[in-house]
């Protein structure tokens, strides 16, 4: 599998995380083509290499001619979304880091994600940044992303609330299970896209625990520090994510016969945010009573958060926990062309061997669509083109 490595010694932000996933490799023309369906205004994406502290580096600008300014919602960046043309895995974490943003900004002014109208990051730039950097973990076929400790600013900084203490509030609740380190630079060096990209992508993704450097690119951001150079480096790498050690997880369980099936099903949906897997279990309880039993399955550093979740969304009254151990295949992400359009397709490896190959189901649902045939005849088409992938090795 491919797989990503942030070492930041300037700070993170969107405009540098783009900057360093296209040093690394991700074609700016093709992301600025495969955009336009998804920002509501005309924009460009300008590129320029530099140097700066003995460094080479990319900065890159989003350049929006006729911006109309306008406090988005989430509601439009889904609607943006599902309207565009980006395949679907860009789209689903697309709207993951908005989601994590939405819920980061909730959380500060004490209201609900849909509730919350972007400012910044409801901007055009912003936008292209977030789903840019999505794009291009899409066309390096990237699997996995892990972050060195990001180096935190200090001072105060100005914003739509007016000012604030750096880093900015939505900022630290996105850091919340983060390593940082305190720097002495006056400027706000993570801001909340960086932040809210590198936290979906490490917690939805989680890397090995090594691997082989293919290459790296390096992202400049617009500041000029005293003491360190704005720079963000991307390494990829390529790992095994079945090393021969099985991963430690945890099992968390609760069993429930007075919750609702729709509450349940909003309890799951909320869980899958935080965990690796959630599934229910039909049971029968004292009494005769049919109930649930509710199975989390998650990582060590998300036992609090998953815990929290199920007491404040069910009616609960415990939580089982137990340790266990998961070994999981290698994956890796290819695209295969069939008569209604190219599908990804889902490859797992152990090893040399290929385990698993199956079509990305919501590449079909797109393609039935736009075709106006039923799913299965699309994903008939995409399972033969992907047994002819991993005939092929």
């Amino acid at each position: 599998m491919k797989w990503l490595r942030f070492d930041s010694t300037g700070g993170a932000s969107g405009d540098m995380i783009l900057a360093a996933l296209i040093d690394l490799g991700a074609d700016a023309g093709r992301m600025q083509e495969a955009l336009r369906s998804f920002a509501p205004d005309a924009f460009s994406i300008e590129t320029s290499g530099e140097h700066r502290g003995g460094f080479r580096g990319r900065r890159v600008e989003v350049v929006v001619p006729d911006e109309h300014h306008a406090h988005r919602h989430l509601r439009h960046i889904r609607e943006a979304a599902e309207g565009s043309d980006l395949p679907a895995p860009v789209r689903e974490m697309t709207l993951k880091v908005f989601g994590t943003l939405a819920e980061a900004e909730a959380k500060v002014h004490g209201t609900t994600p849909e509730k919350i109208h972007f400012h910044e990051v409801g901007a055009v730039d912003a936008m292209v940044d977030i789903a840019g950097a999505c794009w291009a973990l899409h066309e390096l076929g990237v699997e996995a992303v892990s972050a060195a400790p990001l180096p935190l600013g200090c001072g105060t900084i100005e914003c739509a609330h007016g000012t604030m203490p750096c880093p900015a509030p939505a900022t630290v609740e996105l850091l919340q299970g983060m390593a940082t380190v305190a720097t002495e630079e006056p400027h706000e060096l993570v801001t909340p896209t960086g932040a809210a990209l590198l936290k979906t992508w490490t917690k939805s993704m989680p890397a090995p625990a090594g691997g082989r450097a293919l290459r790296s690119g390096y992202g400049f951001g617009s500041r000029a520090l005293e003491n360190r150079p704005n720079l963000l480096r991307a390494t990829l790498l390529e790992g095994s994510a079945d090393s021969g050690r099985p991963d430690t997880c945890l099992v968390l369980e609760s069993t429930l016969d007075d919750l609702t099936p729709e509450l349940t099903a909003v309890l799951c949906d909320r869980l899958r945010d935080e965990a690796l897997d959630v599934f229910c279990t039909p049971v029968q309880m004292k009494r005769g009573r049919p109930g649930v039993n509710v199975t989390v399955i998650c990582r060590p550093e998300d036992r609090a958060a998953c815990v929290g979740l199920l007491f404040r969304h069910s009616t609960t009254f415990g939580v089982r926990e137990t340790e266990a151990k998961r070994h999981v295949l290698e994956r890796e992400r290819r695209e295969a062309e069939t008569p209604y359009g190219r599908i990804a397709i889902k490859i797992g490896r152990r090893g040399d061997e290929i385990c698993s190959c199956t079509p990305e189901l919501k590449d079909c649902e797109m393609r039935a669509a736009e075709h106006d045939v039923p799913v299965r005849t699309v994903y008939e088409a995409a399972s033969a083109a992907a047994r002819e992938l991993a005939d092929d090795g």
